[in-house]
């Protein structure tokens, strides 16, 4: 098992011991929530030139800084045999799949991670955001759901309007997390394609941890199951939610920060609850380092 890594943009990740920590706390205003291209490929040009080619599982804060996953994904390509593909699965409450104007920011970067042509399908699981509901359809990506390489597994969320533009069956409704999970591992079983891991963990219930964003119902074992069922299939993962607190000097990204509600962070809680994640992140961890790595 390969040591952990930490890429610091926002001070959120308590000590891990060993790891990579990368200070990256001066990209903090450019990257987080959303970026240009050429700063998005700039980050990772320089990632790339510092990280081991074989790395344990990436923790990179907070979900604002979800789209890095990307180029973790990106640089998988050349530890792969020819044309040999994987899947992406992405424990998230929100479809990562929307429209963004700017470039890539941390809810639009799945649609290019799925257009990767070795990258086989991307499973988006847990969701109980509104995002994919018939009111924000329209800022929904179609492309990656009408070509079969996308699917949404959610719950509490209307998603009729699907059918009416043929895809529905990119949209998997559950009735509670233990019948989605269920669900999902029992697809898993047959196939046997190596496997992306990506874990926002806004996908939990906010009784087990609190983050940036608003949040989904699942609880740690439903990630520890899917854990252990892909089991070996893993061949690299990553972390994010954490707990942060960050004022923008863009104020654009003010205002699409309001725009998103994301809730503000009281000062005297902070350190609360970035403990709360570390606790669950150790365990995570621990999980994954019985991965095939």
């Amino acid at each position: 098992m390969y040591n952990p890594v930490i890429l610091n943009f926002d001070d959120s990740v308590g000590k891990i011991e060993p790891s990579l920590q990368i200070n990256l706390t001066n990209y903090q205003e450019t990257i987080r929530f959303g970026c240009s291209f050429a700063r998005y490929n700039q980050l990772a040009a320089k990632l790339n030139a510092q990280l081991p080619k074989q790395i344990g599982t990436v923790l990179m804060g907070s979900g604002d800084y979800h789209h890095m996953s990307l180029m973790l994904i990106e640089r998988l390509k050349s530890q792969l045999k020819p044309k040999q593909q994987i899947q992406v699965v992405i424990f998230d409450n929100h479809p990562d799949n929307m429209r963004y104007l700017f470039g890539i920011h941390c809810g639009s970067w799945v649609s290019y991670a799925a257009k990767l042509p070795f990258v086989s399908h991307v499973h988006v699981i847990g969701i109980t955001s509104p995002d994919i509901g018939v009111f924000h359809a329209w800022e929904n990506r179609l492309s990656p759901l009408i070509k079969n390489k996308l699917t949404y597994w959610c719950m509490d969320v209307n998603v009729g309007w699907a059918k009416l533009l043929g895809i529905q069956n990119a949209f998997l409704k559950f009735e509670s997390p233990n019948d989605l999970i269920k669900s999902f591992i029992a697809e898993q079983y047959q196939d046997n394609s190596p496997v992306y891991l990506s874990i926002d963990k806004d996908v939990l219930s906010e009784d087990v941890v609190k983050t940036n964003w608003d949040q989904g119902k699942l609880k740690p074992y439903h990630l520890f199951d899917v854990i252990s069922a892909l089991n070996e299939r893993i061949i690299g993962s990553d972390i994010c939610g954490e707990i942060s607190s960050f004022k923008y000097a863009s104020r654009l990204k003010q205002f699409l920060s309001q725009l998103d509600d994301q809730p503000i962070i009281p000062e005297s809680l902070l350190k609360t609850y970035q403990s709360q994640q570390h606790e669950l992140n150790l365990e995570l961890l621990s999980c994954l380092s019985h991965t095939n790595r």
